[in-house]
């Protein structure tokens, strides 16, 4: 209903809607020595504090809040934080990052009950330290619980059904931002969208499965990304993105189909697949904890059968792209993105084009575009799969 009234909701109704807890404003204060953190809070609420190395930094942990902050809210070094990030690590669940200039001890972790003239507060005291007594302490106190654990959205179940499951990964969430453009657009958004637009494209046919590492803005872990496909026996992997250059390094445009390589196709491939490899770190998630059979995947992947079929996908990919969205002068690329790393699921990453670019930034905002694209990736995706679909109809004849 657009310029008219809006309709009452009942009391009980309002009631029974739940108020999530609230972040309203944040302050760092003190040297190189000692800093203290502070966010107020609508309510005081239950956290954990703790540092990892690689880059340095602390992370708190908390129930799902509302942050309620202005937008360039942690990018002001004060102290020992350099700066900080927050949001959604997993439904229920918050984190707050804060990157130091080195090593550091957190001296006191606390929450203070709202009193007449404050609100309640979260404190987090911080002081300098060295190397040998950081990694002492780490070793100490982050045991494997600290690990996260995402909820995954539920897979259709296969049972009985026959047709391949085809896994979309909207790439970053949460607190995980990926790239954003100039005029505040992020990336988390733009492909989870588009990640949904390509998965009502693919159902309606009916002859496949479709499952989404995240259906909304949560944070999932690289590794969790590739553990959901191969879990669940996924016969193809999409993940989704959207790239951006730094000012000084000019500009490019058009869409980027990616497979697997430990050595990456150009200078950009590797720039790009560095960046994205970061994701887990920028929501602080202590990746020394992987398995060997995710950190050393690269050596199962001796598997020629599945690079091949990732390389057939992706230049179907590019191929039924060109009537829709303008490409990349080098559309075909491959580099080491540890989200392709299933050794037996064929996988590629599709940048849909560049968002520091304002003509790539209008298509990929653009509802009537994401459209015709997500159906060029459905019509690579029925290339792929005819030949398998084709043998099981005929047995089934």
């Amino acid at each position: 209903m657009l310029g008219g009234a809006v309709p009452a909701v009942p009391a009980q109704a309002q009631s029974a809607v739940p108020t999530l807890p609230a972040v309203t404003a944040v302050r760092v204060g003190g040297d190189g020595q000692k800093t203290r953190f502070i966010m107020d809070l609508s309510q005081k609420l239950d956290f954990a504090a703790f540092a990892l190395a690689n880059p340095y930094r602390v992370v708190l942990d908390m129930p799902q809040v509302a942050f309620r902050l202005p937008d360039k809210a942690g990018e002001q070094s004060r102290g020992l934080v350099k700066a900080f990030r927050y949001g959604l690590i997993m439904q229920g669940g918050s984190r707050v990052v804060l990157d130091t200039t080195g090593p550091v001890k957190i001296e006191k972790a606390f929450t203070l009950e709202a009193t007449s003239d404050q609100p309640a507060r979260l404190v987090v005291d911080l002081a300098t330290t060295d190397r040998t007594s950081f990694m002492r302490a780490l070793t100490l106190d982050n045991g494997p619980e600290r690990r996260v654990t995402a909820k995954m959205p539920d897979v259709p179940k296969a049972d009985d059904d026959p047709r391949p499951l085809i896994v979309l990964d909207p790439g970053h969430g949460g607190i995980d931002q990926g790239t954003h453009a100039a005029s505040g657009e992020l990336e988390k958004d733009i492909v989870l969208q588009f990640a949904k637009t390509l998965r009502a494209r693919l159902e309606q046919g009916g002859k496949y499965r479709v499952a989404m590492t995240r259906t909304d803005d949560t944070f999932i872990p690289l590794s969790e990304r590739v553990r959901f496909g191969r879990s669940h026996g996924a016969s193809l992997f999409i993940s989704i993105h959207a790239d951006s250059l730094p000012k000084n390094e000019g500009q490019a445009e058009g869409a980027t189909v990616y497979t697997l390589s430990e050595n990456a196709s150009d200078a950009e491939a590797a720039r790009l697949a560095e960046a994205e490899n970061k994701a887990d770190v920028i929501a602080g998630v202590d990746l020394t904890a992987e398995p060997d059979d995710v950190a050393n995947i690269l050596v199962d992947l001796a598997q020629r059968e599945t690079k091949t079929y990732s390389s057939q996908f992706a230049r179907s990919v590019v191929g039924e792209m060109k009537s829709t969205a303008r490409l990349h002068k080098h559309p075909l690329k491959s580099a080491g993105f540890k989200v392709l790393t299933a050794p037996d699921v064929p996988s590629v990453l599709i940048e849909l084009g560049y968002m520091s670019t304002k003509q790539d930034l209008k298509q990929l905002t653009n509802d009537t575009w994401q459209a015709k694209t997500a159906a060029a990736v459905a019509r690579a995706v029925d290339q792929f799969f005819a030949p398998r679909l084709a043998r099981g109809s005929a047995r089934a004849n």
